[in-house]
């Protein structure tokens, strides 16, 4: 069986699109009929090589989607043919299987335990959740990373308490989850920094109290004169600019949370003054907020259901497969919130 697919075949190249053929499944593998994936950061930083030489090129990419099972391999328990599923990168549920090899012209095309730029995709059982038939399946995608990783930093990561202040740089499709998070826990203040209006335009309907256009303002002196010289509770930062961490570190209060979503290139290093982490300052990474997908998805999907998760208003920009580099120029260009690829 063939399928169409985005192939990353060089680095800082437009990808490929063009005709697969699928690999038999083998052991805890499910193929899924992919309907919607979204477009994260993370792949303009696979393409860009920013953790460094890509062993694995050619291969496939994506790792938020919506989907239908059309078959599962030898050892499947938790899927069966006919769920709908969100597939996401964290493991959830079920076996880890071998990542699955596709061909092409002859060619070996690797791809993840994961991958959603294919209308067919060959995915780890742990990399699908099921989930009720009624939900969308842009609603789907932004479930896989998105919302998730978010949400799952608020309560996982920053833990953030009653009135706690938190700062967001960068208001993408992560950011406006944070700001969602933090305002669902009632955080104050909330804090939206971005170079972009439209972005801040969207962070005030996602909850933040403050913004703040770093690209027109000096972010230390605005940051300070919201929450004083004591600095922030929980500051997150998404843009994985060096010296935008350092800033971020910099104005986070003596005993807060500095939580570093956005990934620096491999060849760049931040210079922090560390005295501070020895008395109850944190700076961490956030691994797509510790999400436990089994778990998570469906209590956020309830919340959605009732009105009280906003989902449908972050997608601003929808685009067809043969047109993924567009898409992925949207994102870059930080025109959009969160941008999803329809196969249908």
């Amino acid at each position: 069986m063939k399928t169409r697919a985005a192939i990353l075949e060089k680095l800082d190249s437009p990808l490929v699109v063009d005709e697969i053929e699928l690999p038999k499944l083998e052991c805890g593998q499910v193929l899924v009929e992919v309907h919607c994936s979204g477009v994260c950061g993370a792949q303009l930083g696979e393409i860009a090589g920013v953790k460094g030489p890509d062993k694995f090129l050619p291969h496939l990419l994506g790792h938020e989607g919506g989907g239908v099972v059309l078959e599962t391999g030898p050892g499947v328990t938790h899927l069966k043919e006919g769920d709908h599923v969100v597939l996401h990168w964290r493991k959830g549920a079920g076996i880890q299987s071998q990542t699955p090899k596709y061909k092409w012209n002859g060619r070996t095309v690797n791809g993840g335990w994961v991958t959603t730029f294919n209308r067919h995709a060959v995915v780890s059982e742990n990399r699908a959740t099921p989930i009720p038939k009624e939900v969308d399946f842009e609603v789907a995608a932004l479930m896989g990373c998105a919302v998730t990783t978010g949400l799952g930093l608020i309560n996982n990561d920053a833990q953030v308490k009653i009135g706690q202040s938190v700062a967001v740089l960068g208001c993408g499709g992560v950011g406006l989850n944070v700001i969602q998070g933090a305002a669902m826990v009632a955080a104050d203040p909330i804090i939206a920094i971005d170079i972009h209006d439209h972005k801040l335009d969207m962070a005030r309907k996602f909850g933040a109290t403050h913004r703040i256009n770093s690209g027109k303002t000096d972010l230390r002196e605005e940051v300070r004169k919201i929450v004083g010289p004591q600095g922030v509770d929980v500051f997150v930062e998404n843009t994985g600019l060096v010296r935008l961490i350092e800033q971020a570190y910099e104005l986070t209060a003596r005993t807060g949370r500095t939580i570093l979503v956005g990934v620096p290139r491999h060849d760049q290093d931040i210079t922090i003054h560390s005295l501070p982490l020895h008395f109850g300052k944190v700076l961490t990474g956030c691994e797509g907020g510790r999400t436990d997908p089994a778990v998570d998805i469906p209590r956020y999907l309830r919340l959605y259901q009732k009105e009280k998760l906003k989902l449908d208003e972050q997608i601003t920009h929808r685009f067809p497969l043969d047109e993924i580099n567009e898409a992925l120029d949207a994102v870059r260009k930080a025109e959009a919130g969160r941008c999803v690829i329809q196969f249908q």
